[in-house]
């Protein structure tokens, strides 16, 4: 997966809004205001850091030569994911989703209720 090809999916989730933070080399994508991904421009090799639950966090790092802390944010949290290294595109979307909706999942209850997807065959 190259970089157009992760912002390319960041942005068909819903309401995903995309936007140059404060150091106009990224590129920074939210939901509600929220940030979950970020793509930094100027990287040395292209990657996406990604919000994830602490559980989640460990078991991916520990699967994949492709993950690594995310030294700009909070370690514990955040990752980066090495978009040309040796992982699927699907598993690099799965871990976007993950970030997605750890965003989504502390949202207030009102709001979190818009995002519920339906169920399949409804």
């Amino acid at each position: 997966m190259n970089i157009e090809e992760a912002r390319e999916y960041c942005l068909s989730l819903t309401n995903v809004t995309e936007c140059f933070p404060f150091d106009e080399v990224s590129l920074v994508f939210k939901v509600e205001n929220k940030m979950f991904a970020l793509i930094p421009l100027d990287a040395e090799e292209p990657r996406i850091a990604l919000k994830c639950s602490t559980d989640y966090t460990e078991d991916l790092r520990e699967r994949y030569a492709a993950v690594g802390p995310a030294y700009h944010f909070n370690k514990k949290y955040w990752n980066s994911v090495f978009l040309e290294r040796d992982m699927k595109d699907a598993e690099i979307q799965k871990w976007i989703k993950h970030s997605y909706q750890e965003v989504i999942a502390k949202l207030p209850k009102k709001i979190r209720d818009l995002y519920k997807e339906e169920p399949d065959g409804e």
